[in-house]
């Protein structure tokens, strides 16, 4: 028998949510994150069986010899392709890394219940193609957001005018598009659909709501929501095939203020949180650029750093949430000295922080040059543009090191070393980024195969248009 024949991305999906509601019930916070602990793994286990089963061409193609989805919806709406195979364990890893750095001080305020939940519905929008069926998750994926912040009590009237307006700009983007609609524009359809990719990816002025979630809602919830750059995803599955020329052009001119302002603010802040939430609508931005470009190189490169920028922010706001749980909320107006206490995590943060900006020797190096080298052959000013944010971003990075970790010894009564816990995290994503950096090859390959799909599928829907 095949193993790979077995539905594993419907089991992807139906773990987290079925671990989701069991964990809801326990009580314990300690044994509701072992629980989550167990499931997540789980997860990341089948995610990692559809990315092997795709790669290796042993999963079957079009629908499941298992029927469950047609069984159960009448049709066949998650699949995989070359764009989502990897997308998938990443996601899912990040969701195992958070619920494994939870401090104990974190998991009495932190729902490991409602973090499940949000991972199926995430792994559910990774693995869809089907546009309505992706609409629905990407909206579900924000109310749950939304809940959060009213559980903890939080203002939510800029999140909920910016997710509003998002998901309007989306259904009735695609509304204009749907043949089965009988009004369609595709001028008005890709001016909204526009929009809804801008608001979605926290581009200037609609980015407001990143720094105000970061603010009010725990930092693993924000974390999640916003590293995996859903934004990106809905621009390759919905935006890209259809929208013509002009629409990517004012994109990649959007983005790129967005991209070269955020990673000023960021030099300057003097949060932790704010300082985490420019830079990554910064590094989400010179994604959307590389993607406007629309050339196999830049398409390659903003693909590779797609997946390097998620999984260095991811682990960068994992430090940042560690030191929360021993410092409480981190300012950057002084020298706080903390490297004695932790040094490993001062390792962690300026191996992730550094590998988000392209560092050689890190999973960003290539990617970030694949980028730079597709900008550059398209317009030397783009280019020039994405080195300069680049660069105020490492610098950016430098600086909250320095403040962190450097500076007068802090003084504390108790041990606040790194947890058993907390370490293996740490040296899962340090063999990732170095990975990833030492043999760049499969990745490069992986979306490069992935940038010929999706510049093919654009073809074919604007020949067909």
């Amino acid at each position: 028998m095949n193993v790979f024949a077995l539905p594993w991305l419907e089991l992807s999906v139906l773990v987290p949510l079925v671990g989701g509601l069991c964990i809801g019930w326990v009580r314990n916070p300690v044994a509701a994150s072992r629980w989550c602990l167990a499931f997540a793994g789980v997860t990341l286990g089948c995610t990692l069986l559809v990315l092997i089963g795709h790669a290796t061409g042993e999963a079957p193609t079009g629908a499941s010899v298992w029927g469950i989805q047609s069984q159960l919806f009448g049709g066949q709406f998650l699949e995989v392709d070359a764009l989502s195979a990897p997308l998938l364990p990443l996601v899912a890893l990040l969701h195992l890394l958070t619920a494994l750095a939870t401090a104990r001080t974190k998991m009495a305020r932190f729902s490991f219940a409602w973090m499940l939940g949000g991972e199926s519905l995430r792994l559910a929008a990774f693995g869809c193609k089907t546009p309505w069926v992706l609409i629905g998750l990407l909206v579900a994926a924000t109310g749950l957001t939304y809940i959060e912040l009213l559980r903890r009590g939080k203002p939510t009237r800029i999140y909920v005018l910016h997710m509003g307006l998002f998901a309007i700009l989306l259904v009735g983007g695609w509304a204009c598009i749907d043949p089965a609609v009988p009004v369609q524009s595709a001028t008005l359809a890709s001016i909204l659909l526009f929009g809804a990719v801008l608001v979605r990816s926290g581009t200037v002025p609609v980015h407001t709501w990143v720094t105000d979630l970061f603010e009010h809602a725990s930092f693993g919830t924000a974390l999640l929501f916003a590293t995996p750059i859903t934004g990106v995803y809905l621009a390759v599955r919905l935006v890209l095939p259809v929208a013509p020329d002009w629409v990517l052009q004012w994109i990649g001119i959007v983005s790129l203020v967005t991209a070269c302002y955020a990673a000023g603010m960021a030099v300057v802040q003097t949060e932790a949180r704010r300082f985490f939430a420019f830079l990554f609508l910064s590094h989400a931005s010179l994604i959307l650029v590389g993607l406007e470009l629309h050339t196999p190189i830049s398409m390659t490169g903003a693909l590779c750093l797609w997946m390097s920028v998620a999984l260095s922010l991811g682990g960068l706001g994992l430090t940042l949430r560690a030191l929360e749980a021993r410092f409480g909320r981190l300012s950057l107006d002084r020298f706080s000295g903390l490297y004695y206490h932790s040094p490993a995590l001062a390792v962690c943060f300026l191996l992730t922080g550094l590998g988000s900006v392209g560092f050689p020797g890190t999973f960003g190096f290539v990617a970030t040059e694949l980028l730079v080298d597709g900008a550059i052959e398209a317009n030397p000013v783009i280019g020039v543009a994405m080195v300069l944010a680049a660069a105020i971003n490492g610098i950016a990075v430098v600086r909250v090191y320095f403040l962190l970790f450097t500076g007068g010894r802090h003084v504390s009564s108790v041990s606040l070393a790194i947890t058993l816990r907390e370490r293996l995290a740490v040296l899962t994503l340090g063999v990732l980024i170095l990975g990833g950096g030492l043999i760049p090859q499969p990745n490069v390959a992986s979306r490069h195969h992935a940038a010929e799909e999706v510049l093919q599928r654009r073809d074919v829907e604007h020949h067909a248009r």
